[in-house]
């Protein structure tokens, strides 16, 4: 590889649609989820900071990033200091595998979708691990809530992925992506996959109403009771990060991705477009489930996935195994 073709790839990472970019899309999403989220509850929602509020995120960031961050007695040091660490990397890791401003993503290769879905179980896994680490009654009701929430609602996910992997006959998010150039998926049978994608989805981001490890009402901030300052700043990042990664995997998996009409040329603008429209209007989605429904109990909770999403699961991956 040229010095040349070597800075280039640097450039991806560090900046477009690598690190900076993906920054950028996880305050963005954010703050339209708040804005949108408080127009749906008649509020104002963010105002202040910035047009319209839009820089309230990076203001909220930078406010936790000036506090002190403290570190109860009696923790479990390493685990404590190295979980958001852990967070924030693996979810950018995950995002850099979306296909953003092409057909693939920064990191693509052969099995790579195997890898979006091993991400988000360790993502989930390391809240977990997060809210053990404290030793806080209500940080580890908050752990074991998430956990259960993992095991619920990982298996619908993972089969809807798989429905979309079959239609497409391959594990790469490239070729799924190829695939979709005369129809979407959600066009067609994968739209039950879809459906259980966006409750799990919901549920993996432990988002209303779905929030039962971190019920304020209930055990005050759940598995992050005892994060402050950075590390507190580095997890609310990550989820935001999380957020654009499922948001535009959904999109990817079942609207095609970057996929639209482009002008030869400007193919990477009008490819990066798409993908922003598509995975906002996913957003959307989640927002207005988020708005609609109240929070759930957590036999509810496991109720909702083994008796509906895990049933619908099977029947779209059945549907899809017997067309294809």
């Amino acid at each position: 590889m040229s010095l040349e073709s070597y800075l280039i790839e640097m450039l991806k990472v560090l900046v477009f649609p690598g690190f900076i970019f993906i920054f950028i899309l996880a305050l963005f999403y954010e703050w339209f989820d708040r804005k949108f989220y408080a127009k749906l509850q008649n509020r104002v929602g963010p105002l202040y900071a910035g047009p319209f509020g839009i820089l309230q995120p990076l203001a909220d960031l930078i406010k936790l990033l000036s506090k002190e961050d403290i570190v109860p007695k009696g923790v479990d040091r390493m685990l404590f200091t190295a979980a958001p660490l852990f967070s924030l990397t693996l979810s950018i890791f995950a995002t850099l595998l979306l296909p953003i401003f092409s057909y693939k993503g920064i990191l693509s290769f052969e099995g790579d979708l195997v890898i979006t879905v091993v991400l988000l179980t360790f993502l989930c896994i390391i809240t977990f691990f997060a809210g053990i680490a404290s030793y806080n009654r209500f940080a580890i009701i908050g752990a074991e809530r998430s956990f259960l929430q993992l095991i619920g609602y990982e298996i619908p996910l993972m089969i809807s992925v798989v429905s979309v992997a079959l239609n497409a006959h391959s594990l790469s998010i490239q070729n799924i992506v190829l695939s979709q150039k005369n129809m979407w998926y959600i066009l067609g049978p994968n739209i039950l996959g879809f459906i259980v994608f966006l409750f799990a989805a919901q549920a993996e981001l432990e988002r209303i109403p779905f929030d039962l490890p971190e019920a304020e009402q209930e055990i005050i901030a759940g598995w992050n009771i005892d994060y402050s300052g950075r590390r507190l700043a580095m997890f609310r990042l990550a989820k935001n990060i999380e957020l654009v990664f499922l948001c535009g995997l959904a999109a990817t998996l079942f609207l095609g991705g970057p996929l639209g009409p482009v002008v030869p040329g400007y193919e990477a603008i009008f490819f990066t477009i798409y993908f922003i429209i598509k995975s906002i209007f996913v957003l959307a989605i989640l927002t207005i489930v988020r708005a609609l429904f109240a929070r759930l109990r957590i036999d509810q909770i496991v109720s909702f996935s083994w008796k509906y999403l895990l049933p619908l699961a099977i029947i779209q991956f059945l549907i899809v195994r017997l067309i294809v």
